[in-house]
């Protein structure tokens, strides 16, 4: 159990070192990308060469934006579903050795999750890596869409503008839905047999098929 336990929590580690190096690629290269388009702007100021070069670059960024995070967002449930199963390992030790009990933390189940950071509520998809990147992903989307608007409306600065904005919402809402459907999912997922929703898991969404002075992350 305790050789379970330590695997469990070396791959927690690997999820949340994956999905920082995702992250600091992909912002290290949408600041290689701004700082190359500053470049073009300075050489050829507001032209033809501008607007395809521009283009091409925040489709690309926008493009890798998805894939980190759909990724990142991968690695957060997996982090989650091994901190469920870290808590099922503690319990166990509580079963056999009771008097850990005033050696460790236990708390009610409604904030088993939450004093992890890893509790519920529509706001929280803000605070994750894949939130933050799904925020980033939408500004460059955004921006191309302005961009491509830009062109078609004969470089109308008005016109350009009001699609970014459209846009940049639009991909915002629907990865941040995206998100919040992923996580009540992943919470909703029974990891063991007769495994039941505990009533007063509320807003948390974990389970408790055990006593009230099981652990969970």
């Amino acid at each position: 159990m305790t050789t379970e336990h330590f695997t469990l929590q070396g791959a927690r580690t690997e999820a949340i070192t994956e999905s920082t190096g995702r992250a600091t690629i992909f912002i290290g290269a949408v600041s290689a990308g701004m700082v190359a388009l500053g470049l073009v702007v300075t050489a050829t100021k507001i032209s033809t060469a501008f607007f395809a070069f521009g283009l091409i670059l925040l489709s690309t960024l926008a493009f890798v934006g998805f894939a980190t995070f759909d990724r990142v967002l991968q690695s957060g449930i997996e982090d989650l579903q091994y901190a469920q199963r870290i808590a099922r390992l503690r319990a166990y030790y509580f079963d056999f050795a009771p008097e850990l009990t005033r050696y460790l933390a236990s708390v009610r189940p409604s904030r088993r999750l939450a004093m992890h950071g890893l509790h519920g509520g529509y706001t929280q998809v803000f605070r994750t890596v894949a939130g933050m990147i799904g925020v980033v992903t939408a500004v460059l989307t955004g921006s191309a869409a302005g961009l491509l608007g830009t062109i078609v409306a004969g470089h109308s600065a008005v016109a350009g503008f009001a699609t970014g904005v459209v846009v940049g919402v639009a991909v915002l809402v629907a990865l941040m839905r995206f998100q919040h459907v992923a996580w009540g999912q992943a919470r909703r997922e029974q990891l063991f047999e007769g495994e039941q929703e505990d009533p007063e898991a509320g807003a948390s969404g974990t389970t408790n098929p055990r006593g009230p002075d099981e652990p969970q992350h």
